[in-house]
Order: structure tokens, then sequence, then C-alpha cells
């Protein structure tokens, strides 16, 4: 296998690599269709490195396969444990920029959710605080930009669970464009209107801070154009 197309690295060193991952690609386990984000960039180690055997690329969090954008990869053992720490522990900084179905009344907002997956539907659910296997997530919001029915979100989650903003926006009213799995009406082809714009971890071995923002690709351009206008600072 080589790499097909160029990746567009955001940050690479001998300790980690964060890359800008596209919609419709998953970020790991291969899922019979479309090859994997991290086999993919382990192959460009493998061919920019000329490394013999096998690559070691640790897997420190993961993007759903319809979103984009900027995901982070450890290159030693030592690196995953430290990063993947940092995630565990909410020490890193995430932001997301959503574009949602619907007006957004207020200009900020936190959400408070408790969720659960349905094993039988492979959905996540909104349940009770006390049900069994319930978990917090918590999220901020500021609204952006409002047109069309539509609203540009920038999202910054507290917490890290499976399909959080995905579910929490979709509970509150407001499904993320193109996200039919939990009610949205609008298509976008193997993307959803939900982008990893930002990341600030602390590196795993100089311990700075280091920031990561990726743009969103050309399609969430030309569909959303009207938005990103009136929504810029």
């Amino acid at each position: 296998m080589t790499t097909s197309s160029p990746l567009d690295i955001l940050y690479e060193d001998n300790h980690c690599i964060a890359v800008v991952k596209p919609s419709g690609v998953p970020s790991t386990h291969f899922d019979g269709k479309v090859e994997t984000f991290d086999r993919v960039v382990k192959q460009y180690l493998k061919e920019k490195y000329r490394k013999p055997g096998k690559v070691f690329l640790g897997i420190v969090h993961r993007l759903d396969k319809p979103t984009s954008g900027v995901l982070l990869f450890a290159r030693t053992s030592k690196a995953a444990s430290r990063i993947a720490r940092q995630f565990r522990d909410g020490a890193v900084e995430k932001v997301y920029w959503a574009v949602v179905e619907g007006d957004v009344r207020h200009p900020a907002g936190s959400l408070e959710d408790w969720l659960r997956k349905n094993q039988a539907t492979g959905r996540v659910e909104v349940v009770a605080p006390d049900a069994d296997g319930a978990r917090q997530a918590l999220l901020h919001y500021r609204r952006r930009a409002s047109y069309g029915g539509l609203t540009w979100l920038e999202v910054r989650p507290q917490t890290g669970r499976t399909h959080q903003l995905r579910v929490q926006l979709a509970h509150h009213g407001h499904p993320i464009y193109g996200d039919a799995k939990y009610g949205a009406v609008h298509t976008f082809g193997p993307a959803i209107g939900l982008h990893a714009r930002a990341l600030t971890f602390l590196h795993p071995v100089r311990y700075e801070p280091i920031t990561l923002t990726a743009e969103p690709a050309r399609p969430w351009r030309g569909r959303f154009a009207y938005l990103f206008r009136e929504g810029q600072p």
C-alpha cells in the first residue's frame, strides 16, 4: 500500500504527529469499505523514514467517520501513554465547529446530559442520570451565525463521550447537518456538519502547550459559505 494523496500534516516530530482527517474515513477499525486513517498515516511514516517492518502509531483519541478535522497520533509508546492520560484527565482543550439544523436562540450556553449506548441499535441515547451505564456529558457552545434555518456553532466539549456532540445537539432540537443517524433532514454525502477545528495539548516530552488548527474542507466552504461570511469576527 502507498499513500494515494498527500496528507495535510499539521504537526510532526519524533514523538507525535497531527493530521487533518477528511470526512468519510474511519480513524481506526476497518469497516470493510474504506481504508482506516491510522493505516494511511503509518504508511506515510514508513515511506518517509524508510522504516522496515511495522511502524508504531499510538491511538490517543478518535474522530467519528463522518467528522473531519484535527487528529493526533503518538509516535512512541511513552508519548501515547502521556497524551492519552491528558485526554482521560480532561486536560486537552477541544474546539469543534458544528452546523446544525434550526435557529439556535441563545448566543451561548451549556448542555449537560447523561448518555448510554444502546447495544441493540448502535445509537447513543440520552437517559436519566441514575440509569444503568449512564455517563455524564457536558459541552459549552457559542453561536457564530444563523441563516436559512441553519446555525453555525463553536462547541467546546468538557467530556469525551462517544457521539457526544451529535447526540446532545440533536436531543436539544438541533441535529447536526447531514447526520441522519441522529435525525437530520439534510444530506451531506459522507460528511456531517461537524469539524474538529482545534486541539490544544501539552507536548509529551517538552511539556509545552501546542495548539493545532484545521480549516474545513472545500465542500464545507461551498455549502455553508453564507454562514461563514456572517460568522467571521
